[in-house]
């Protein structure tokens, strides 16, 4: 099966010259130019992978990128002309998984595309995982399982579902209160070390969640830590 392309570029004859190289190397692509278009399109699509543009007329990539991972996994190399740090660390830290700055050569951004898909598909199913079961709110591992509060869930489950990713305590702030309310940075801290504290007896390990001074907080798998 041929792997789908989404490319969300606003510059029409940018995303016809990306879609024909795309092609030319397998791909099936489909361009959508307006960012108010792509949510209800992912509602009933499942693209291999999103070259996502920053600046977007309606929806901006940094506010599409955030919103499609409170659903999607779907890997996402954000394209732009801004090559400020700020604008690649911010696009990374929302889910992005690649960055690419404008302008660029076809054969890289190609090249791009290949490394993730391979690492996709590489991946080989793993017996005693961790699993995160949204059902009940638990977590599981091996032969045992505990149970969190909604907080709890509502903190683990990015990091979870993105192993090694630093997250800043901002970003997981505004995934754990969806209205926007100020909480404190001690809040945040107080409920991680219940959560290491409760993940830690789980996989009889040390730290599965790790501190990145300065930075936030990441998820690191329970093998790796042994």
């Amino acid at each position: 099966m041929q792997e789908q392309i989404l490319i969300v570029e606003d510059e029409v004859k940018l995303a016809n010259l990306i879609s024909d190289f795309l092609t030319s190397h397998h791909y099936i692509t489909h361009q959508i130019h307006h960012g108010n278009e792509v949510l209800p399109w992912l509602e009933i699509n499942k693209p291999s992978v999103i070259l996502l543009d920053i600046m977007l007329p309606g929806q901006s990539g940094i506010e599409l990128c955030k919103a499609i991972r409170q659903f999607s996994n779907v890997p996402i190399i954000m394209v732009s002309a801004k090559v400020e740090e700020i604008d690649r660390l911010l696009g990374l830290e929302l889910g992005a998984d690649d960055y690419i700055c404008k302008p660029f050569s076809y054969a890289e951004l190609v090249a791009r595309v290949k490394a993730i898909l391979r690492r996709l598909n590489n991946v080989e199913p793993k017996t005693n995982v961790m699993q995160l079961d949204e059902s009940t709110y638990s977590v599981k591992y091996k032969a045992a399982s505990i149970e969190l509060t909604n907080v709890e869930f509502q903190l683990f489950k990015p990091l979870f579902n993105n192993p090694n990713r630093i997250y800043s305590r901002d970003s997981l702030m505004d995934t754990m209160y969806a209205d926007q309310r100020i909480v404190s940075q001690r809040t945040i801290a107080s409920h991680i070390k219940k959560l290491r504290k409760k993940l830690d007896e789980l996989t009889k390990t040390d730290s599965v969640i790790q501190s990145v001074y300065g930075v936030g907080y990441r998820f690191v798998n329970p093998q790796q830590c042994n």
